[in-house]
């Protein structure tokens, strides 16, 4: 890739994240995780902790909230559900829309359709306009066969400044019927 094409995607990168929402842009949620120690060291639901270089216990270490959702996404894209949940359960703020998406997108992936929308809807009633939630909500309407529903998240995304997004390229292309691990 020339340094052209580079620059030039660099740009328009940084142009949708100044003029995007809050929301749009919490904690670079329009790309996967990086992969840290916390998934390719740790074992058992434990975080690794850059100051001392070690894998803690989230009960025994004084995490912030962002660390407990930054090491929670990522373990929850790595398919470590059930070790995402256990660090969520640490978070001081339960109703942190970022907590709650998290908490619906890793009982989607562990098949619990219900309870999973019930933590999308209520990401979405402290933040409305939080499209991650919202693509993910969509993709689990689309795979228990809600396709309207699906395409009404599609829109939402749409009419909240989302279109130029992961979120919404994402649940675009799964009512294409494009697999997706997302």
């Amino acid at each position: 890739m020339s340094k052209v094409t580079l620059f030039s995607s660099a740009l328009l990168a940084a142009s949708l994240v100044i003029g995007a929402p809050h929301s749009l842009r919490a904690a670079g949620e329009e790309t996967p995780p990086k992969t840290t120690n916390t998934t390719k060291k740790c074992k058992e639901g434990r975080v690794y902790d850059a100051q001392t270089k070690k894998c803690l216990k989230v009960e025994s270490h004084n995490f912030t909230d962002d660390q407990l959702y930054l090491a929670a996404r990522e373990m929850a894209y790595d398919g470590q559900y059930q070790n995402a949940l256990h660090v969520l359960d640490a978070a001081e703020n339960q109703n942190d829309p970022r907590i709650l998406n998290y908490r619906g997108f890793t009982n989607r992936k562990l098949g619990n359709h219900a309870l999973a929308m019930e933590y999308y809807e209520a990401a979405l009633s402290i933040d409305p306009d939080y499209i991650l939630a919202r693509s993910y909500m969509g993709q689990g309407l689309l795979a228990y066969g809600d396709t309207d529903g699906a395409k009404a998240q599609l829109a939402e995304i749409r009419q909240r400044g989302g279109r130029n997004t992961w979120s919404y390229t994402a649940l675009a292309m799964a009512l294409r019927g494009v697999p997706s691990n997302y």
